[in-house]
């Protein structure tokens, strides 16, 4: 076997195993530096296939050496980048292209939250905990495919909030014709109320509400999905309004998606009578779980007028939970592992006429998990109302634009 081939063998040989012990160690270790390998991994996944044909040009090289003719190809980075990041591989009688460079949003989003505990033996209980809605507001600027901007709270405008109460949200979305990328990381405060109790007194009212600064909660994770369709069907025209849906389309949507979840319950910090009434399943002091689930569902583009566009999106997940679980019960301190269903729903309405943008849109997470005599539910949901401008013509359109003023 000839060197070169032999050396190209040995490489792939060794980046698949780096591949492997990368993924296996931080899938139970680290999740911060999981968030970055992953993305990686997913831009990456054509370098191995792109040095084993490498290793037969090799060959092929050395036999025609002489000739000085061998055709050089982009590595796999590049091509995977040129696949997924194309914005002309779109088929133009359904999406039209994005003519600017950027953009200006003003942005006014509100965020809705909820945790629910809950437990069946020996009688079935739930506790329902959810803060006020968080209402934000601030410009953000665009290009082509991202979004960054900084907003502040409104109650922070109009009065004096106690800001050690406050949570911390960064949230990165990444859109183009055929990938999608979410990014989030979520620190809630101590604002909490309880709201719909059952199962502990028949005379506690429906609409009970009572403040509860027991429940600290850390998510952070990263969501990978790609569009089938993608050459009629544009997730960008409803929630980044850098391109225009001209008809009708729907498409099937795959992904995968890891997050960490921690959240530390204060039991003792409830009212008096209902730790009385609780069952010992739902005294639980601190949980973790990593959540890691694949997803398959559908989305549809509506165009019903010009420049306007309506877009459903909701997507299943299959998500496996490995968790590490401290609770004040005879098992004590110890690892579980479970298959449960998540959703995301997204859903958005927006006109456009390719300048100008209004619109509102709406994202929503759920997580569930589920033990022995213990049950977590919580969910996130965003409510977005924009308006604003693309500005910069391209390169390819200003002379086109010349034509037209003449």
């Amino acid at each position: 076997m000839p060197i070169c081939q032999l050396a190209a063998l040995l490489f792939n040989w060794h980046i698949g195993q780096l591949m492997y012990y990368l993924i296996g160690t931080l899938a139970y270790w680290h999740i911060d530096t999981l968030l970055i390998g992953t993305l990686l991994l997913f831009i990456c996944l054509s370098f191995p296939l792109s040095s084993f044909a490498q290793s037969g040009e090799i060959e092929k090289t050395v036999a025609v050496a002489d000739s000085l003719q061998t055709k050089k190809r982009p590595n796999g980075f590049i091509r995977a980048f040129n696949y997924l990041f194309n914005p002309n591989d779109i088929d133009t009688t359904y999406i039209g292209p994005n003519r600017y460079n950027y953009a200006l949003m003003l942005d006014h989003f509100t965020n809705y939250e909820y945790y629910a505990i809950g437990s069946n033996t020996p009688e079935s209980q739930r506790l329902r905990f959810s803060p006020n809605p968080r209402n934000k507001i601030g410009p953000y600027f665009g290009w082509r495919w991202i979004f960054l901007g900084w907003s502040v709270d409104i109650d922070d405008i109009y009065r004096k909030t106690n800001r050690k109460n406050k949570g911390t949200e960064f949230d990165l979305s990444l859109y183009s014709s055929k990938l999608g990328v979410d990014i989030f990381y979520r620190r809630t405060g101590n604002n909490y109320k309880i709201h719909k109790i059952r199962g502990f007194y028949d005379e506690i009212p429906s609409d009970y509400s009572e403040d509860f600064s027991g429940l600290k909660v850390d998510i952070k994770g990263l969501n990978l999905y790609y569009i089938f369709n993608n050459r009629k069907f544009s997730y960008p025209a409803a929630f980044s309004q850098s391109t225009n849906q001209r008809r009708n389309a729907g498409t099937f949507i795959a992904g995968f998606s890891i997050s960490k979840h921690n959240l530390d319950f204060d039991y003792q910090q409830l009212p008096a009578y209902i730790q009385e009434r609780m069952n010992p399943g739902m005294k639980v002091n601190k949980i973790k779980y990593t959540n890691a689930n694949i997803s398959f569902g559908y989305a549809y583009n509506w165009v019903f007028a010009r420049n306007c566009l309506a877009c459903l999106s909701l997507t299943p997940a299959i998500a496996y939970k490995a968790s590490d679980v401290d609770a004040e019960t005879q098992e004590g301190k110890a690892w579980y592992s479970k298959f449960n269903l998540d959703f995301l729903l997204r859903a958005g309405v927006v006109y456009n006429n390719g300048k100008y943008f209004v619109g509102t849109s709406f994202v929503g997470k759920n997580y569930n998990y589920h033990r022995n005599n213990f049950s977590l539910d919580n969910g996130f949901g965003t409510l977005q109302v924009y308006v604003g401008f693309n500005f910069h013509l391209r390169k390819e359109y200003r002379k086109k634009e010349t034509k037209r003023e003449y």
